[in-house]
């Protein structure tokens, strides 16, 4: 059972210190795309270095999410959530500092354990703090503040860039980091979750195997596919991921449950969040170095120029939390995720070596919309795919293949640049780009596809009351509650479905 005291500071104060610190981790996934080609200027490196200042930290972002999550259960959920900010502060400065492109990558790496600790408490803190009746309100604003984040973050890199350095775009993480530490500590309550044991086994298969495969996607263009490295990171990774999953079949306290998978809604939202993240990230990689090394556009141009992609889920985001409650938010999450890809194929068609902003705009604005109906209601279809007990490890899964999915785009589609184009000329940069963003449009729309199993309202509900009679059959404790998704004492296993 969990254990909280008395709360300190109330709903507002959470709600304002886990927004700032969930903008501070979401704002670093995207920042530094307007910035590498400064970075590289300033500091060297190879198209493989580059990828590096972004997979650094959304590697070690991602593999460690769900590790810090039981961290946060076991030892304290405010005073690891205090030590992730630290960790990732002390890190931002570090990599405002850094003398050399390694050195840089080595403090991105160190950014994202922070993040990692830092950013699956945020929820959790949250909800501890904000009373059931007003949690969708609150889930709403912090929402919201992540995706400001993910809008604004090739802006806010642009411009510091441009009108300051690239240094800053670190910088503008200490304040805030100092800011929340008293914060946190004075304003939040303290809660720990059931006391389960960690599962190290499970940490060190799952990391050890997702490092191994993204290092290999990421090395194989600069040094060859079939480098001995590149190989042995690629087959280990794959075995130690392998193992991970045999290894959470049986395990009596997993990490990552593998009997989630079985139900449809929560596999399907999931492979869709790892597809979508994989195309989206890959292509922003891409274009934002396009605009500036192709078309002339200096980074704060660039950043703007992106807002009609990156920008439009605060516009649209809630028209799209409407019509999930209307319709449900499986055809609003496909229909997203079509459009998206749709937006991306466009872009592939249109790229040259002089093309005009306004034959970019349509593809901007579709891939922009698209996002947005896929960020509204995609939290929702993951939390109310599992019953409340397990939200928290849905929502640290969810939020790993996520990251896992934006480090392999940019290493998959990275590879695809290289292999086609390359940086020489303007000419060879749209070579590569064209067969990128097509493979980036095939993997959204393949995240389209995966939605489409999640099971329709009318399904979900038949599921429902055949659940509902096998529970009573078995006097099994209801799954649903009053304080679950929507409050109707449901299964939320089964809402996910129609959501």
């Amino acid at each position: 059972m969990s254990e909280q005291t008395a709360p300190r500071g109330g709903m507002v104060w959470a709600l304002v210190i886990t927004s700032v610190a969930g903008f501070m981790a979401a704002l670093d996934n995207l920042v530094v795309t307007t910035a590498l080609p400064s970075i590289r200027k300033d500091l060297g490196g190879a198209l493989g270095d580059l990828e590096w200042t972004v997979s650094a930290y959304t590697l070690t972002f991602a593999v460690l999410l769900m590790f810090g999550a039981a961290l946060g259960d076991r030892f304290g959920r405010r005073r690891l959530f205090l030590v992730g900010i630290t960790v990732f502060t002390g890190a931002s400065a570090a990599a405002a500092m850094a003398p050399g492109i390694e050195s840089l990558i080595a403090a991105r790496a160190v950014q994202g354990v922070g993040a990692a600790i830092m950013m699956p408490l945020t929820l959790t803190l949250l909800t501890a703090a904000v009373p059931a009746a007003k949690r969708g309100m609150a889930y709403g604003i912090w929402g919201a503040v992540n995706g400001l984040a993910v809008a604004s973050g090739p802006l806010i890199g642009g411009s510091l860039t441009e009108h300051i350095s690239w240094h800053w775009i670190f910088w503008l993480n200490v304040p805030l980091g100092l800011a929340l530490l008293p914060l946190a500590r004075l304003r939040l309550s303290e809660s720990h979750g059931t006391g389960a044991p960690l599962d190290i086994p499970g940490t060190l298969l799952a990391s050890g195997g997702l490092f191994g495969i993204v290092y290999g996607l990421v090395r194989g263009p600069a040094d060859g596919w079939t480098s001995s490295l590149v190989l042995a990171g690629l087959f280990a990774g794959g075995a130690l991921f392998a193992g991970f999953v045999l290894y959470s079949v049986n395990a009596k306290n997993p990490m990552l449950p593998m009997r989630l998978f079985r139900s449809r809604a929560f596999s399907g939202i999931n492979a869709a969040s790892l597809l979508m993240f994989l195309g989206m990230f890959g292509s922003i990689f891409l274009l934002s170095q396009y605009m500036q090394g192709v078309l002339g556009y200096s980074p704060t141009e660039a950043g703007l120029r992106m807002l009609p992609w990156t920008g439009m889920p605060m516009l649209v985001a809630p028209i799209a939390g409407i019509l999930s409650d209307r319709i449900g938010g499986r055809p609003v999450v496909a229909s997203g995720l079509f459009l998206q890809a749709a937006g991306l194929g466009y872009m592939s068609y249109v790229v040259t070596t002089d093309v005009s902003y306004a034959a970019q705009l349509p593809g901007l604005i579709l891939s922009g919309i698209g996002m947005a109906l896929f960020f509204a209601p995609a939290s929702n279809l993951v939390m109310s795919s599992v019953r409340p007990q397990e939200q928290g490890i849905a929502s640290g899964a969810n939020n790993a293949l996520r990251e896992v999915g934006g480090a392999l785009g940019i290493a998959v589609m990275a590879s695809i640049f290289s292999a086609q184009g390359g940086y020489q000329t303007a000419q060879t940069f749209v070579d590569g780009l064209k067969p990128a963003l097509v493979t980036g449009a095939a993997v959204v729309a393949l995240a389209g596809v995966a939605t489409l199993l999640i099971p329709t309202r009318r399904r979900a509900a038949q599921l429902a009351a055949v659940g509902g009679a096998a529970e009573s059959a078995e006097g099994a404790e209801p799954t649903g509650s009053a304080d679950s998704a929507g409050g109707s004492g449901s299964d939320p296993v089964l809402e996910a479905a129609s959501r």
